[in-house]
């Protein structure tokens, strides 16, 4: 075979792209996470328990030297059986779908839905997105074989619970 005959090879140089986690030019390597809080009702007893959620994550997050603080998206007064009017909780899933989340943590499932079947919707959808969800009374992190199957249960538990409570208060 001569020369001409054999087949030229391209070469592509595809340039390099700038990290998404880089600040001018130098990479950081930090996780960006974000917290959820969220307290059912505006009494003053949970006043308390709303502000110490939100002082709690803010300042736990800040003080990893391998995190970024991406947010904190707190509710207050705000029932977790349905997404449709926690404005928060649809702002954070915004942002992580948009690419500025790595983590989010919430204090138990029960805080990020009351409802089994939003909660998988959310849970999955992060997940595709590469979006870890920590749940910190329970230890599970979204992302991990198995936590699908723990979050269902927990997640119908707490959805239980808000249906006995809403039935009680019907009753009462």
């Amino acid at each position: 075979m001569t020369e001409k005959t054999k087949k030229e090879k391209k070469v592509i140089v595809i340039p390099a792209r700038e990290d998404r986690n880089s600040e001018n030019g130098q990479e950081k390597n930090k996780r960006r996470v974000a917290a959820y809080a969220r307290v059912s009702t505006n009494k003053e007893s949970q006043q308390t328990s709303y502000e110490a959620q939100v002082r709690y994550y803010t300042d736990y997050i800040k003080k990893q030297a391998d995190w970024s603080f991406a947010g904190m998206y707190a509710e207050e007064g705000v029932t977790g059986t349905s997404t449709r009017k926690r404005v928060e909780f649809q702002r954070m899933i915004d942002d992580a779908v948009a690419g500025n989340i790595d983590l989010i943590i919430t204090k138990s499932v029960s805080r990020f839905a009351r409802n089994t079947v939003d909660c998988l919707v959310y849970i999955r959808k992060l997940k595709e997105m590469g979006v870890d969800v920590f749940f910190e009374e329970q230890g599970i992190h979204s992302t991990q074989p198995g936590a699908e199957f723990y979050i269902t249960i927990y997640g119908s538990i707490a959805q239980s619970e808000s249906e006995n409570i809403s039935a009680n208060v019907k009753w009462g």
